[in-house]
């Protein structure tokens, strides 16, 4: 995948994940279709997702710099 293309990724997943981990959407949705029960375990996600996808942002500025 292109540099562009990782760092696009990278924000998109980051912002995404941010969303879902600082505002209850996520757990409004849950609630909305009756997945409630599943808010519990949102934090072993979204988290560790959030350093990934900012992770991924941080190496394809780095790739794009070096090249």
């Amino acid at each position: 995948m292109a540099e562009k293309g990782l760092l696009k990724l990278g924000i998109l997943g980051a912002a995404v994940a941010a969303l879902c981990c600082f505002t209850p959407v996520l757990a409004l949705l849950l609630g909305a279709v009756g997945l409630s029960a599943l808010i519990g375990w949102l934090d072993y996600v979204l988290l560790p997702a959030l350093v990934l996808f900012l992770g991924l942002a941080a190496f394809a500025l780095w790739k794009s710099r070096s090249a």
